[in-house]
């Protein structure tokens, strides 16, 4: 992949629990003073399957084994953006958690997690991370705040039951954007079911408007030097709208619950009342674990690109991050954690088939497309590893794995971002709820107020 394929921030849910030990983050010496360190970190999400918490608890048996100096307590978490700030200043978020890569810099700003830069440079592979998704983790002096994982491209997931019930050949999904909307007509008109859904609430109407505005090769924002300006009033976007609008009010393929996040939408898809739509390459795993999913229905797919030279596909990952009141003994074990749950499982061959055999006892998914942390050998070898392990469909998204690569992978909005999706967010929803939307009106209205942001 080249280096400029690897510009990679996004969106993603991240887990955390309302109870914490009382020690975690105290900085006091009360945790460790039995020779122990404890540390409470994420685990899995509200309304996962009992399975899924089994699978997480004997790889803490394993890792509490190999380290019984440090004893770790799993907790069920869910990140939410407007309850972030009532956890941290109660003093329950757990000692480390993930969050998106577009959060972690605010984090470091308001001094909210820790910099574990020693820590994570005596790891390994310390310096073999792809260096755009370690800055990720950065701040402007290089320090280190996380560990990167879960990086992932944005897919086209499609419903292979109703793509059958519609006439259309499963393992030949959409290619380019004319044929998703004639697609999605045809599901619709066959089945009765929104052949298309698309995110609109809580940011992911911004998130899924930027990916689109992606595809045709337009842009968010743009930086010069240091001075961030939005380009939301873009014919791009405008085109992304026209064609949302279209089949919203004309082809009628879009249904009528508009108002869906990524729970709702991965539960709707999931019952199969959605033909397509678009979300991380990583969701297969909610889906199963979350939604019970039947395998045999799944498709996976790149989203379709234009012609345009700027075209590229939005990316994105985690940051397993460490709660900035932990002592230096905490924030040690919780690196050493983060690299046996979530990094050194793509590394090493001993520890990839130690993670596929603890959840293949739990009946998890095991193989779901990701995107490199490392590097595209990196990635094909993990998978040569735990080949015999794998249990997702594969076949099934091969429309996914064998071009993904190809696709040029465009960082999110650098500045404000989750508060200029918002702003996207009413322009989505405004179009897909009034047929008479004045959609070069609405652009430029968030565009003047996302410059009002960005200039914050």
């Amino acid at each position: 992949m080249k280096q400029h394929r690897k510009r990679i921030a996004a969106i993603v849910a991240v887990a955390a629990s309302a109870s914490v030990l009382a020690a975690c983050g105290s900085g006091d010496d009360d945790a460790e003073a039995d020779g122990k360190v404890t540390i409470t970190v994420e685990g899995w999400r509200p309304g996962d399957e009992q399975a899924t918490a089994d699978s997480v608890k004997n790889l803490v048996k394993e890792f509490n084994k190999a380290n019984p100096d440090i004893v770790v307590e799993p907790k069920e978490w869910e990140w939410k953006a407007e309850t972030f700030p009532a956890q941290l200043a109660g003093g329950t978020l757990p000692t480390t958690f993930r969050v998106p890569f577009t959060d972690t810099l605010g984090l470091v700003q308001r001094q909210q997690i820790a910099d574990v830069t020693d820590q994570v440079q005596a790891l390994p592979y310390a310096d073999s991370f792809n260096e755009s998704v370690l800055a990720a983790a950065q701040d402007a002096e290089g320090n280190i705040y996380g560990l990167p994982s879960d990086v992932y491209g944005m897919g086209l997931h499609y419903n292979r039951e109703l793509f059958e019930q519609a006439g259309l050949d499963p393992d030949k999904p959409p290619t380019t954007w004319d044929e998703v909307q004639q697609y999605a007509k045809q599901i619709t008109d066959e089945t009765g079911q929104p052949g298309y859904a698309q995110m609109t609430k809580d940011n992911t109407g911004g998130w899924l408007l930027t990916t689109l505005t992606y595809a045709h090769g337009g842009r968010i924002e743009e930086t010069d030097g240091e001075e961030t300006k939005a380009v939301i009033d873009n014919p791009e976007t405008a085109e992304v709208l026209e064609r949302l609008h279209e089949m919203r009010w004309d082809d009628k393929s879009m249904g009528s619950n508009l108002l869906l996040d990524w729970a709702g939408i991965n539960q709707a898809f999931a019952a199969g009342k959605v033909g397509m739509y678009v979300g991380g390459s990583d969701v297969y795993n909610a889906l199963v674990t979350t939604n019970s999913i039947k395998p045999e229905t799944y498709g996976l797919t790149t989203v379709p690109l234009t012609d345009s030279p700027d075209a590229g596909i939005l990316g994105g990952g985690s940051v397993s991050v460490v709660n900035a009141k932990a002592s230096k003994a905490e924030k040690e074990a919780a690196v050493k954690w983060n690299d046996f749950f979530r990094v050194r499982k793509l590394v090493e061959e001993d520890a990839a088939v130690l993670d596929a055999k603890t959840l293949a006892e739990s009946d998890q998914p095991i193989g779901t497309p990701l995107l490199p942390v490392f590097d595209e050998e990196t990635w094909k070898q993990q998978r040569e590893w735990i080949a015999d392990y794998i249990n997702v469909p594969v076949d099934q998204m091969t429309g996914f794995t064998d071009n993904i690569f190809d696709q040029d992978l465009v960082a999110e909005p650098p500045s404000h971002t989750q508060e200029v999706y918002g702003v996207l967010d009413a322009v989505v929803q405004k179009v897909l709820s009034d047929e008479n939307a004045d959609i070069a009106d609405l652009l430029k209205n968030a565009n003047d107020e996302a410059d009002r942001i960005l200039a914050q």
